[in-house]
């Protein structure tokens, strides 16, 4: 039944496949003002994602924000093999991308649906749900807008309006730049970066999360416009670095690099597959190939 938001994803690309205002930003000379910072998936502090059940409950780590706190947040979720949680409901709405081993999330009587990495969710305030995992290596990214980020019994849930998706990763529709104009093309054009619309709206000063691909051999830039852009690794490694510093940063499944600010993300993929990123902007950007 969820997978029917792969139809609606077909109604956001159609609303989303122009943007001008990229181009209206390169006839002005650009000035790269941006804040950056990233935090590797080493670096990240694991706490439990809910304190009352202890061990019982995933381990969860923020990449930024403050999910205690009222602000939006982008956390690592990372249940044990077999984990089922209780059916219970959230205060508030989320986002979620498996990156590693499978998830179950879906009404408690629901038969399960086993997402595998670079399938993405949709969990809406206060209804009742469960979530379950399957894997050794099991991780997800999960992003809320607001906080804080609670989980309460299933007997306080409440229908917000909104209804719960699931996205199976081969149900995602891969635009390359031939499809939109702020992906700029490669020398093989056949197997260039690619961008998949998730959420939200591409219009500048409109929050939007997209996935992007990164061929194997990639070099090249992510360049940020006037914008808070966030960006997590889903899938694969990648090389990251920025105007000013020397080190370039390796950057592993879950990692985290952002942005404040109009700046320019130093990209690579040096291995032989591909690599996924998610970008979480309020602004545009453009991927750019050497």
């Amino acid at each position: 039944m969820k997978n029917l938001m792969y139809l609606a994803l077909i109604s956001i690309l159609a609303a989303c496949n122009t943007t001008p205002n990229s181009s209206e930003k390169k006839e002005t000379p650009f000035k790269q003002d941006a804040s950056y910072e990233v935090v590797l998936k080493s670096e990240v502090d694991w706490t439990y994602l809910n304190p009352k059940r202890g061990d019982l409950a995933p381990m969860a780590g923020t990449l930024w924000g403050d999910r205690n706190g009222t602000e939006a947040t982008g956390f690592l979720l990372k249940p044990s093999d077999g984990f089922s949680s209780p059916p219970h409901i959230h205060n508030v709405s989320y986002r979620g991308i498996v990156m590693s081993g499978m998830i179950h999330n879906d009404d408690p009587n629901a038969a399960d649906m086993w997402m595998p990495a670079g399938s993405f969710w949709t969990q809406p305030k206060g209804h009742v749900h469960i979530t379950a995992a399957k894997g050794t290596n099991t991780f997800a990214y999960i992003e809320i807008d607001k906080g804080p980020y609670l989980v309460l019994p299933a007997d306080e849930h409440f229908d917000s309006g909104e209804r719960p998706v699931n996205v199976d990763h081969t149900n995602l529709v891969w635009l390359n730049a031939s499809d939109i104009r702020w992906v700029k093309p490669s020398n093989d054009s056949a197997n260039g970066t690619k961008v998949a619309f998730l959420w939200g709206n591409t219009k500048a000063g409109a929050l939007g999360g997209t996935m992007v691909k990164l061929p194997a051999g990639f070099n090249g830039e992510l360049v940020s416009y006037d914008a808070v852009l966030r960006s997590v690794v889903v899938q694969g490694n990648i090389q990251h670095q920025v105007p000013g510093e020397e080190k370039i940063k390796d950057l592993e499944t879950g990692s985290y690099f952002g942005s404040k600010g109009t700046g320019i993300h130093k990209l690579s993929n040096p291995n032989n597959t591909e690599a996924v990123i998610y970008i979480r902007t309020d602004g545009n950007y453009e991927i750019k190939n050497s």
